[in-house]
């Protein structure tokens, strides 16, 4: 099992890395040359620039069993199209469940966006210190529930 982090921008990345890091798991942050990351912990794979060449290449590497950290709901489809596990940055997972109305949504919003001209809808509120908290419980619970199914428990 590996994290694989579509990092371009991701607000969660040092959350993902410690929880990671606390169980032994291993993380690929994956992004394009405009976002150049380090880490002490993490493999990084630098993407070339391109329209979604970093998401085709995180899907690519991706494997059943594995998770994707992902604001991409196309992102999360993919993965879990591949049998791996898909996680928002603000701590919900994406499932077979809830991802064709996810997909539904996102497409309704741009279309309304679209039509709204020079008039734009209001955006997301501004992440704060617990969003990021929520996220690392969300992603420590699901992490905890793989291992013990890997292990047999």
């Amino acid at each position: 099992m590996r994290i694989y982090v579509d990092a371009d921008a991701c607000p969660v990345v040092r959350q993902t890395e410690e929880v990671a890091q606390k169980y032994g798991v291993a993380v690929t942050l994956l992004c394009d040359t405009n976002h150049m990351l380090r880490s002490d912990y993490s493999e990084v794979k630098v993407i070339g620039a391109g329209a979604d060449a970093v998401d085709i290449a995180l899907v690519n590497l991706c494997q059943a069993g594995d998770i994707v950290v992902t604001q991409d709901y196309g992102v999360a489809a993919m993965a879990l199209g591949k049998n791996a596990y898909a996680i928002h940055q603000n701590g919900w997972q994406y499932t077979n469940e809830n991802i064709e109305r996810l997909l539904m949504e996102r497409h309704l919003t741009k279309k309304a966006r679209r039509a709204a001209g020079k008039h734009h809808l209001k955006g997301p509120r501004k992440r704060s210190e617990d969003d990021n908290l929520q996220y690392k419980d969300k992603l420590e619970q699901l992490l905890v529930r793989l291992l013990e199914v890997e292990h047999g428990n």
